[in-house]
């Protein structure tokens, strides 16, 4: 079943409509294109401006998929594209920009089922506008695990005074962002992350590691710092996920990762497709901030230093992390102070 349809004063047309992508479900290419349709609103904005890579799956979840980067000869003339040179490959990529909905329409129905943007936007393609992490538990850790993890990492993001935001990553993990929307540059986030990364491994060694060798990661969480590369893409907010059910990647609060940890439930954490955007019109996009959010990173003095000389920076943002919390207690110690003798005047 082939359609003609018009979206934004574009004209698209669509092909096998009733192909089913999701067989252990029976979930079809059109109600791939009708979710994204519906989460267009919210989900837009986070892959406005920023190069693209899509995860194909022509035959469905099940069968063999494709990476492509460089945007397809055959494309709509109205589809934007940004080259920009990969010293790996010696080459110029043209990757796809989904500024509007009707490229995201475009995608779907080539089966684009995963969407992978940069971390920057293409007008400074070296400079990243968040820092992330992403927590992959090893069987027989899940998600829950990993909430614990995140956790962790929010309480040393609050010392410094910087906000996170969650989202699971539709598959088996989660991921913490910390938008930064300020001028830094990968070598930068890079180097906070992987220390932040060795930090929690030295205070939790049961239950994180910061290495990336699989056999390591057995009931443990892999805290992967390694996503902040020019190089590398993670899967975008309210992009599908090419597994058994069309579940997606789904921004979540806090509240959320912490009523999953105490009940130790990660079926709470798990959302498909029709939930996501149920979610979106009851809360709104809980990503938001992430877009917009200016925060810079903490100069934390010998981390740079440290990984030059290639040793584990752990001691040295360990002692910070404490200056910062005894600094965070001391002024709450004073206001407290000040306020005493008013309250006992008013008494």
């Amino acid at each position: 079943m082939d359609s003609s349809i018009e979206v934004q004063g574009k004209q698209l047309k669509l092909s096998n409509l009733e192909k089913v992508l999701y067989p252990a479900t029976g979930f079809t290419k059109q109600q791939v294109i009708d979710y994204y349709v519906r989460i267009a609103p919210a989900m837009v904005p986070h892959l406005a401006g920023r190069p693209l890579t899509r995860k194909r799956y022509p035959n469905g979840v099940d069968e063999e998929f494709f990476y492509e980067k460089n945007a397809p000869q055959h494309r709509p003339d109205w589809v934007k594209t940004a080259p920009i040179w990969s010293g790996r490959n010696r080459r110029t990529i043209h990757y796809i920009l989904a500024d509007d909905l009707a490229t995201l329409v475009w995608l779907a129905n080539l089966a684009a089922i995963e969407l992978h943007p940069s971390l920057a936007l293409v007008e400074d393609i070296t400079c990243p506008t968040m820092m992330v992490f992403d927590l992959d538990p090893g069987t027989p850790a899940n998600i829950v695990q990993c909430c614990q993890v995140g956790l962790w990492l929010r309480e040393i993001f609050e010392h410094f005074g910087l906000r996170s935001f969650p989202k699971t990553s539709g598959s088996k993990g989660l991921q913490i962002y910390v938008p930064l929307n300020t001028p830094t540059n990968y070598e930068s986030t890079k180097t906070l992350a992987h220390a932040l990364a060795q930090l929690l491994e030295h205070e939790h060694p049961d239950a994180v590691v910061s290495d990336m060798k699989k056999q390591l990661r057995t009931g443990k969480v892999f805290v992967d710092w390694s996503q902040n590369d020019e190089h590398k893409t993670t899967i975008g907010v309210y992009s599908l996920r090419a597994r058994e059910h069309p579940t997606a990647s789904t921004p979540v609060t806090w509240e959320e990762i912490e009523r999953a940890l105490k009940k130790k439930d990660a079926n709470l954490l798990v959302f498909e497709a029709r939930q996501v955007v149920a979610r979106f019109e009851k809360l709104g996009d809980l990503f938001a901030p992430v877009l917009e959010l200016k925060q810079r990173l903490p100069d934390l003095k010998g981390v740079a230093a440290s990984a030059a000389a290639g040793t584990e920076p752990t001691i040295s943002i360990a002692a910070q992390v404490e200056d910062e919390a005894e600094a965070t207690r001391h002024r709450s110690a004073k206001k407290t102070e000040k306020r005493t003798p008013a309250a006992r005047r008013k008494v």
